[in-house]
């Protein structure tokens, strides 16, 4: 399955994931359930992924190193500032975020579902090439931060 590393844009993924979560909370209303403040959660998921994942662009850009998932090969240097310094993937957290939110706000648990399986894909196929490719380009320094931040939170 080598050949869906590093392919698939983690944007389109997302709503990919996002349509299909939709689409299920709607066709499949037997697994449906009934949680509170449904409406409160997405309203937080918005605010805590938009929140995470602007800082992260933003320290990307401050640094001046690419934002683009698929060209890992591009960035000039380990960004370990800002948000970076708790997350090594604060985008993909924020999509998770919204992701999960969402499926909440479906109370869908098919729909909830997928948001952790954008997780288990996330990690095989994005981070852990991306995790090479970066060790490749700047060594120590980049297992050094490894050891320091956890990938997701």
């Amino acid at each position: 399955m080598k050949f869906l590393e590093l392919k698939v844009p983690p944007l389109a993924l997302f709503v990919v994931i996002l349509l299909l979560s939709y689409w299920l909370a709607n066709s499949f209303t037997l697994v449906s359930f009934s949680l509170p403040y449904h409406q409160l959660i997405l309203l937080l998921g918005i605010l805590v992924s938009g929140v995470i994942g602007l800082s992260a662009v933003w320290e990307f850009k401050k640094r001046k190193t690419t934002v683009n998932p698929i060209k890992v090969d591009s960035a000039s240097l380990v960004v370990d500032s800002g948000i970076f310094g708790y997350s090594r993937n604060p985008m993909y957290l924020a999509l998770f975020i919204l992701l999960f939110c969402f499926g909440y706000y479906l109370q869908n648990l098919l729909s909830l579902s997928l948001s952790f399986l954008f997780v288990i894909y996330m990690n095989r196929f994005q981070i852990l090439p991306e995790e090479q490719a970066l060790e490749s380009l700047f060594g120590a320094e980049y297992v050094d931060y490894k050891q320091k931040v956890r990938r997701w939170i």
